[in-house]
């Protein structure tokens, strides 16, 4: 897996964690985090891709231990700059084994796109590899892009970008641009996931996230239109059926071990 992001680092809070967008769409992840999560005992958590620390922290104001890896050393040094109390790693994903860490985990759980990094048979590795470092029962908790995302579709066609418009639907690698920097990235619907997951998991959770709140790319168009882009948030909400998980910028998903 590549480690390109720490290019992104010093910029990534500014252009999405404290973007309109970007704290729509994660306060909408953690509303359906803590669903999945209820619990009056403390769970070990391990989080992937944590970037700068906003979902790590999240989870331990909320009593949980968590463990946050991410690939890239500055999305670390960023992270425990906010706070040096959580365990902080930097980790590959695609090296991550049975016996990487020395316990077990309730959730493991990976953010906003960060296993769209991983091809389908990376995706696949990992999932294999995560049902041993579950507890039983555990869950796994993931936000991913799906193949359509009808925000993404309706802004390149009025660009008349026919090419960006339809970049979702490949079965390669796409090169994707955060923050100036070039990500390969590879897009996953629902129905993919279920297929990865069927012979050790079971479906808990399926929502949309971000299927009227817009893509975060598209933040800079809506600073001057602040009351339209708070219509859009208020109806996130009810917009909230499985059927949308596939058309929306990310989609969460849930699974329990067997």
């Amino acid at each position: 897996m590549p480690n390109d992001f720490d290019k992104a680092a010093k910029n990534y809070d500014a252009t999405f964690t404290y973007s309109s967008i970007g704290k729509a769409q994660r306060e909408r992840v953690h509303h359906y985090l803590k669903q999945e999560i209820k619990s009056k005992k403390k769970l070990s958590i391990l989080e992937l891709n944590c970037g700068t620390g906003e979902d790590a922290i999240f989870l331990t104001n909320q009593g949980h231990k968590v463990i946050a890896t991410d690939i890239s050393s500055e999305m670390i040094t960023e992270a425990t700059s906010k706070n040096d109390s959580i365990t902080f790693l930097q980790q590959d994903i695609t090296t991550i084994t049975s016996e990487t860490f020395t316990e077990t985990f309730d959730l493991i759980f990976s953010n906003f796109g960060g296993l769209n990094c991983l091809s389908k048979e990376q995706l696949e590795t990992f999932i294999d590899v995560s049902e041993t470092l579950l507890k039983n029962n555990g869950k796994l908790v993931f936000v991913i892009m799906p193949k359509h995302c009808l925000w993404e579709q309706f802004y390149f066609f009025i660009k008349g970008d026919f090419k960006k418009m339809n970049r979702r639907k490949s079965k390669q690698e796409v090169v994707a641009n955060v923050d100036d920097v070039n990500v390969p990235t590879w897009y996953f619907n629902p129905s993919e996931l279920k297929t990865l997951t069927k012979n050790k998991f079971t479906l808990s959770l399926l929502k949309p996230i971000g299927i009227s709140i817009p893509p975060s790319y598209l933040e800079p168009f809506f600073i001057s239109k602040k009351r339209f882009l708070k219509l859009l948030i208020s109806f996130e909400k009810w917009l909230s059926s499985t059927f949308w998980s596939k058309f929306a910028d990310h989609y969460i998903i849930s699974f329990q071990k067997k």
